[in-house]
């Protein structure tokens, strides 16, 4: 069956800024990014644009998303956690690479929007959480992979803590104010190796959770 024309050319866009993992780019392909993007802008929904949500928050341009899952290097072996749930976009591209993904959210409404919209895609292998993101997942870890989608202070020890040796992070750091970095964080036997992949801007990690 012939994809779309917009899909077929957001792929390409992907392909010419450097995304050339193929399981990434066909899970991308595969998620049907409209349906997680709000009714005023379904009609942009493959456009490579970040695009508002609910709560003050966004739905990230597909490059990044893009960018950040192929740097997880993931396999269909692999624990996942991630660090915000949003539209449930990022992890409905992660369940079609990954064994398990654990998602948490502090917002609750934005996290049962998720959750439908999971039901609907018969994504059975994310598992969801209604909890302070920062605090992670201890009763699930150590997990083999954690992406963050909302930027840190700084790398954040409680998720390094709950990360595999040999694991990979991918977290964007830095103030909300000004420029922050994606980082590539690898766990060691002794500490951990930090990789800067490039300038972006994230809504802050906060804490707590939001009832309504």
């Amino acid at each position: 069956m012939a994809r779309a024309p917009e899909i077929d050319a957001l792929l390409a866009t992907l392909r010419d800024d450097g995304i050339h993992d193929d399981a990434v780019l066909e899970a991308l392909a595969a998620i049907p990014r409209e349906l997680f993007v709000a009714e005023p802008f379904v009609r942009r929904a493959w456009e490579n644009v970040a695009l508002p949500i609910s709560k003050g928050q966004t739905i990230s341009q597909p490059y990044i998303v893009a960018l950040m899952t192929q740097a997880l290097q993931l396999n269909d072996r692999m624990k996942v956690l991630e660090v915000g749930t949003g539209s449930g976009y990022q992890a409905a591209i992660l369940a079609r690479l990954a064994r398990r993904v654990y998602t948490l959210e502090r917002h609750k409404p934005l996290l049962r929007e998720a959750e439908d919209r999971f039901r609907r895609l018969g994504l059975h292998t994310i598992s969801t959480l209604h909890a302070d993101g920062g605090l992670g997942w201890k009763a699930q870890a150590p997990f083999d992979r954690i992406i963050v989608t909302a930027s840190a202070q700084d790398v954040p020890p409680v998720l390094v803590d709950q990360l595999a040796i040999g694991g990979i992070m991918v977290v964007p750091v830095g103030e909300v104010s000004h420029t922050q970095i994606l980082l590539r964080v690898m766990r060691t036997p002794t500490g951990i190796d930090v990789t800067e992949l490039m300038p972006v801007r994230f809504v802050p990690m906060l804490a707590g959770t939001e009832e309504f």
